[in-house]
């Protein structure tokens, strides 16, 4: 690994909650350290913690990986194929998943833990992380983040939160939520500035992630947090759940949920207490999630009362365009108040600040 001698740099902001049940009794209050940015020439190793990847695909967005001048290298299960229940006949009618959970758990910590390999990058997401979790050694996990000056980095979206959620508690590390390579980055043209934004987020820089419209006003400044909505309301209650969202700004994304569902998802976050004294949201893409208009009018009912600014359409999550978010950094979001007959429209952002010194 090319630590390069650098020293990691902390996100600020409130330290994790300590979680019931973590094995081992560890305390989760540590200080959130960034992850160190890749260098060209870096190995990335590309795992499949969910589904399965498709192979023609995941060469594609490994070829994308390698045009931004990494080392690509695909983990040994990432094309296994299991259904869900017991070790049998795989039927193709019946959901898959990327090999065993020991198996899927195991490339995960051998990337982790490998000192040649500078970022794991998650090949899509499906259904499956939150069965690794259980399966993880997470004692190996943490003494190879804390030997390394610069953590590594884990990248990868959608069912992926799950992955975010546990690192950023147990181990203290930000990590990358973003387009992956048997998803967006397997097509010809990945949508508007999809690369530019993964590059500056894994090689260094700011990253600024324009909003389409405001459904409340403000500013608010504060460690990001977040993810697929499903994924963060089906880890509460577990030992994997990310701590409480109080000082910090909330990104929130999904795909293929009526609103309805949605709705009541947001009741179960607020009901929990999880958004209790969130500084701001940004509502990223809702892609096949009905009607626009009714799910403006769900997440002004469910998030106004909070009483902080609310961005929406952030083009990060499911949609065309996938712009990368550094979950755990420090972020800015700004919802400007709405003009009626603006000269140029600048509804709002979400910026994520760049590490100091920029890239390692």
């Amino acid at each position: 690994m090319k630590s390069g001698g650098a020293r990691a740099e902390t996100a600020d902001g409130p330290p994790a909650a300590a979680a019931v049940g973590v094995p081992g009794g560890r305390s989760l209050t540590r200080k959130t350290r960034r992850y160190g940015r890749l260098r060209p020439g870096d190995r990335v190793a590309v795992i499949a913690p969910s589904g399965p990847a498709e192979p023609a695909r995941l060469q594609a967005g490994c070829a994308a990986l390698r045009d931004l001048g990494l080392d690509a290298v695909v983990g040994k299960h990432a094309f296994d194929r299991v259904n869900l229940g017991a070790t049998g006949p795989v039927r193709d009618d019946w959901h898959r998943l990327a090999g065993s959970d020991a198996d899927r758990a195991a490339d995960l910590r051998d990337a982790w833990c490998d000192p040649h390999v500078r970022a794991v990058v998650c090949a899509r997401g499906g259904y499956g992380a939150t069965r690794v979790l259980d399966h993880l050694d997470w004692d190996a996990l943490e003494a190879a983040t804390d030997s390394s000056a610069t953590p590594k980095i884990l990248h990868g979206s959608s069912d992926i939160t799950a992955l975010h959620a546990a690192f950023g508690t147990r181990l203290g590390v930000t990590t990358s939520f973003g387009p992956m390579p048997a998803g967006l980055l397997a097509e010809d043209e990945p949508g508007g500035d999809t690369l530019d934004t993964l590059r500056a987020a894994l090689f260094g820089g700011p990253v600024t992630l324009p909003g389409t419209h405001v459904l409340r006003p403000g500013r608010a400044e504060g460690p990001l947090t977040g993810g697929t909505l499903s994924l963060l309301v089906a880890l509460l209650g577990t030992p994997y759940a990310p701590p409480p969202a109080a000082g910090r700004i909330v990104f929130l994304e999904d795909v293929t949920e009526a609103p309805y569902r949605i709705d009541r998802m947001l009741v179960q976050l607020l009901q929990s207490g999880w958004l209790d004294g969130a500084a701001g949201v940004a509502l990223g893409s809702w892609r096949d999630c009905g009607d626009p208009a009714e799910l403006d009018a769900v997440f002004a009912a469910r998030l106004g009362p909070l009483g902080v600014p609310v961005l929406a359409g952030v083009p990060a999550g499911h949609g065309p365009r996938q712009l990368t978010l550094e979950l755990g950094a420090p972020a800015v979001l700004t919802a400007s108040p709405q003009d009626p007959h603006p000269a140029v429209p600048e509804p709002g952002a979400l910026t994520l600040e760049a590490p100091p010194g920029g890239a390692r």
